[in-house]
């Protein structure tokens, strides 16, 4: 193993960790894998927290995840792998936010942690042990970094700030405006 070293032995247990339970995650929104409830009920608690259309968000969210997920544990568009993650759990961690940090109480710890370790493999890149180094890096360029986290933070923005601004507009006022829950995601 002298062609590897520990960096190369500890990036694909983070991504093996960290990509294994994000995409068990997302089979649990698509499929209703491992107890979840799939896009039907999925979709329904997403439309109940502001995320309109809910079945949609719901298959966006589960494909981020489970996409992602599954990318980074193979170690293979390590960019793009690893911000579509990211933006979801950013959207998972903005609706446990007004529930403090820890996720005993329903905070954003667990989102958050995640979040944050796709970003960090985006970041850091796959190491050796990984598909993106055995095909050379096609879908592993160094200017996708930049790319990916940019692209996923605008849309990350767009997406939580409509839910924001669903949220804060009162049910009354959303129905005779005329709203539908399927507004732009751009204000007013």
């Amino acid at each position: 193993m002298s062609a590897f070293d520990r960096r190369d032995l500890g990036l694909l247990l983070l991504r093996l960790g960290a990509g294994g339970v994000l995409a068990a995650h997302g089979t649990q929104k698509l499929f209703g894998w491992f107890g979840g409830h799939g896009l039907h009920g999925t979709g329904q608690f997403m439309e109940s927290v502001g995320y309109r259309p809910g079945k949609a968000s719901a298959a966006a969210a589960g494909l981020a995840e489970t996409g992602g997920g599954t990318l980074l544990a193979l170690g293979l568009a390590t960019p793009a792998a690893g911000a579509a993650a990211a933006g979801a759990m950013a959207g998972a961690s903005a609706v446990h936010a007004p529930n403090g940090f820890f996720n005993q109480g329903g905070g954003y710890e667990y989102a958050a942690t995640l979040g944050l370790a796709a970003t960090g493999l985006a970041i850091a890149g796959p190491g050796r042990l990984s598909l993106d180094h055995a095909l050379r890096h096609v879908v592993d360029r160094g200017w996708m970094v930049p790319t990916a986290l940019a692209a996923t933070a605008a849309v990350t923005a767009l997406v939580v700030g409509a839910r924001n601004r669903r949220l804060d507009r009162p049910e009354k006022e959303e129905g005779a405006a005329g709203f539908d829950g399927q507004e732009a995601l751009f204000g007013e």
